[in-house]
């Protein structure tokens, strides 16, 4: 079975294209996070016309990029929704000036494309392969997939909540997931994408569907998920605290302090 690399890069770049010229209509290039999950879904939804054959492994994991991907996207716009630029691309809006309509374009939309289509190999291998049956492998897949989504989803639901709170204004949050990681959304993200992983790892080219997680892991742990967020209350009392006494990204147990 050939292949669907390139149909998943033409896909992503006409994709990020789309939803670049709506954000410059709307003069907001936060509506890549917006995207981001919807890509994937994109990308799945295309790979199965050219391939439309459905067996366990193919239908295991469109579920799953459907379920996470729809969940992902409308988070994001409802957290987002009536608000301004978010700060991190207003600061490359201020900083690009006049080239900021380029720049966005190959250094927001073309990388995050990028991105896109090297975490989505898993879904690329499974829908390049023969159909198999489903094994042990892909049990613990789901199962890694499955406690993903829930510190993502459950971390994402409590700190929505803390923020509503009034009372909470200007304190971090620090309870439920938020007391085993610093960062239980980042976690979560690289734990469930490790999880579709295991699931295309028994396909032909298996191998190569492990980049997908891989990227994503060092991309939140290295790159602009856990580091921009740490920059930004570095040096807080409350936070230093927080940070003494609570993992990084792996859940564990609070150190008593």
């Amino acid at each position: 079975m050939p292949s669907l690399l390139p149909t998943a890069a033409i896909t992503v770049f006409i994709f990020m294209t789309a939803v670049f010229a709506l954000a410059q209509l709307l003069k907001n290039n936060g509506l890549v996070d917006i995207a981001w999950g919807l890509g994937f879904i994109v990308v799945t939804a295309t790979l199965f016309l050219r391939q439309p054959v459905l067996y366990p492994a193919k239908a295991l994991v469109t579920a799953l990029v459907l379920v996470w991907g729809l969940r992902l996207s409308i988070h994001i716009f409802s957290r987002n929704r009536g608000k301004a630029e978010d700060f991190r691309y207003a600061r490359m809006r201020q900083n690009w000036g006049r080239a900021v309509v380029f720049k966005s374009f190959f250094f927001i939309f073309m990388l995050q494309g990028l991105l896109m289509l090297i975490v989505s190999l898993p879904i690329t291998v499974v829908f390049s392969s023969p159909a198999r049956p489903l094994g042990a492998l892909e049990v613990v897949g789901a199962l890694v997939f499955a406690a993903g989504f829930v510190f993502e989803a459950v971390g994402d639901r409590q700190l929505a909540s803390h923020i509503r709170n009034p009372a909470n204004k200007g304190r971090l949050m620090t309870r439920g997931l938020w007391s085993t990681t610093r960062h239980p959304n980042y976690f979560g993200e690289a734990a469930l994408w490790w999880g579709i992983g295991l699931i295309a790892f028994p396909s032909a080219n298996g191998g190569t569907a492990l980049l997908g997680p891989l990227a994503i892991t060092l991309l939140l742990v290295f790159v602009s998920g856990v580091p921009l967020l740490e920059r930004k209350y570095a040096g807080r009392p409350d936070w230093e605290a927080y940070k003494a006494r609570t993992s990084m990204f792996v859940p564990w147990f609070p150190k008593k302090t």
